[in-house]
């Protein structure tokens, strides 16, 4: 079932727990690519200061002030994509970075895309699962409620959560140690193996 447009319009915190374990799909011209959603960090907007919104509304950062339930991707180190998920209300700019996916279909073009027979690193980590997910920046500010890029229910239980500081955000000041980065645990796709804290 996909997910309506209800469900993203809570604060980032929450959507990033509640996106644990739903499924990411990307239709394309051949094929509809599936992967769950097993690694997620929390982006808080007004206060965060690793939140690109924490500056303020940008041309960037635009579809972040306006209702969740869209895809806000950039590039970072000027070649890799990143896909956050749009959260909240309005003017209130929090998102979720996807870190890791557990491929489910479409398994065959994901190693294309990414020139890899590697499963288990075919989406662990957030340069990789756009790779081979086929995202780019032409996908930036796409409704979720459509059908190119959607995310679904397929009834999957997650029966624990972790917790640990984000990732590469050295730049953060105090936010650098908020436990806002949320996973299953033990899932040998996640981007980064760290000493899981249970939440």
């Amino acid at each position: 079932m996909k997910l309506n447009k209800e469900f993203y319009l809570c604060d980032g915190l929450t959507l990033s727990r509640n996106l644990l374990g739903k499924v990411l799909c990307r239709k394309t011209e051949n094929s509809v690519l599936k992967a769950r959603i097993i690694e997620t960090e929390a982006y808080m907007g007004h206060g965060d200061k690793a939140a690109h919104a924490s500056k303020g509304k940008t041309d960037r950062t635009a579809v972040l002030f306006e209702d969740g339930g869209k895809t806000y991707i950039y590039l970072i180190y000027g070649m890799y994509c990143c896909l956050n998920i749009s959260a909240n209300v309005t003017d209130m700019p929090d998102c979720v970075l996807i870190r890791a996916l557990e491929p489910m279909e479409g398994m065959d073009a994901m190693c294309r895309n990414r020139n890899t027979d590697k499963v288990f690193n075919l989406c662990s980590g957030p340069g990789k699962l756009c790779q081979a997910m086929q995202l780019s920046k032409q996908d930036n500010a796409t409704d979720l409620t459509g059908d190119r890029i959607w995310i679904e229910d397929d009834g999957f239980v997650v029966n624990e959560i972790a917790t640990s500081k984000r990732i590469n955000i050295d730049y953060a000041e105090e936010a650098i140690d908020f436990l806002w980065r949320f996973y299953i645990p033990d899932n040998p796709n996640l981007s980064v193996k760290i000493k899981k804290q249970k939440s």
